[in-house]
């Protein structure tokens, strides 16, 4: 029974996995499969240490089997198969109002408490649901950033006769591109890298090289100057927010999805100018879950195209390395355990 954890310094080692007995409410879980995403690698780079106690399992994105079951759980039972909403509610504030998923005491299980990264994992029951049997453990994987992206459209109030703009074709950023295509919108992708470019043209999508051509003159193009209804910006750069108020049509919708540590130039004129609507997205609820669960078990995504390797726990460092070295990849995973 093994688990990965962060010890500082770029570093991963190996370190048991204790099987924990469940305390009323909770669950234990043998953990299929834990994704790899970018906050993961914001914590193996060391940005988040003031955070991160040490060592810390870390890992979010799971999919995995029920072991044990403690006492009051009623809803799940010994060999279902779930997927895991890594979220820990504290105290309700009046400043929530309501919003637990970004509720100001808010944890997040797998970066302020152990994550899915190891074999045996304990996690309250609320935070599980259950995988439908066409839905393979490998792709109930990437649930969880489907949730994100689920989410975000949702916010974003688009819809199937509308244009969106993606900014950014990292995982999120194809995620949100698949659901609002689902949706019937029209999507554009803007990235910079070719084998993303690549895998976006492959699954169909309009893919757009802002080094190549001039973003929002290629938007201008492809939509007879009408815009983009909506632009997601994933990129998380200092490029994206500066164009991303180039490419909405009046009345349009911004939704800001990567994360921005440092304050950036946002062009507000255009927001008065053209009555622009911006829109912050976060996480996800209880909700998006359901359905990026029943969107995933329908097919009408290729997930599976975004899954670049598989690998074992006992190579999560090397994994870690060629996510540093070599950004062409998307989404990988670690299998935590054999069976």
């Amino acid at each position: 029974m093994k688990a990965a954890a962060y010890t500082g310094n770029k570093t991963l080692q190996l370190a048991p996995s204790e099987q924990i007995s469940p305390a009323d409410n909770e669950v234990r879980l043998e953990v299929a499969y834990c994704g790899i995403c970018g906050t993961d690698m914001h914590i193996y780079h060391g940005n988040m240490d003031q955070r991160v106690r040490m060592p810390q399992i870390i890992g979010h994105e799971v999919s995995a089997v029920v072991a044990e079951v403690g006492a009051g759980v009623a809803d799940v039972q010994v060999g279902d198969r779930v997927c895991v909403r890594p979220l820990k509610f504290g105290e309700a504030a009046n400043f929530d109002r309501g919003n637990a998923h970004v509720g100001k005491n808010l944890r997040i299980i797998g970066i302020d408490m152990p994550g899915g990264m190891q074999s045996s994992w304990t996690v309250p029951a609320y935070t599980l649901h259950k995988i439908p049997d066409e839905l393979n453990l490998e792709t109930a994987a990437l649930i969880e950033p489907l949730a994100v992206a689920v989410h975000d459209v949702k916010l974003s109030r688009l819809k199937g006769n509308e244009t969106c703009v993606v900014i950014g074709g990292g995982p999120i950023g194809l995620l949100i591109a698949m659901v609002a295509r689902n949706l019937g919108a029209r999507v554009i992708l803007s990235e910079i890298n070719e084998s993303r470019l690549t895998l976006a043209r492959e699954l169909g999508l309009e893919a757009v090289n802002p080094l190549e051509e001039n973003l929002a003159d290629s938007v201008a193009e492809l939509t007879e100057g009408a815009m983009a209804d909506c632009v997601f910006e994933v990129s998380g750069s200092a490029v994206g927010v500066q164009v991303m108020t180039d490419l909405v049509c009046a009345r349009g919708r911004i939704v800001v999805v990567a994360i921005h540590p440092d304050a950036k130039p946002v062009n507000l004129f255009k927001f008065f100018w053209s009555e622009i609507q911006m829109i912050g997205a976060r996480l996800y609820e209880a909700e998006d879950f359901d359905d990026a669960i029943q969107l995933a078990a329908s097919g009408q995504l290729a997930l599976k195209k975004l899954i670049t390797k598989v690998s074992t726990l006992e190579n999560v460092a090397e994994v870690f390395e060629t996510i540093d070295s070599q950004p062409d990849g998307i989404k990988y995973l670690i299998k935590c355990n054999e069976t």
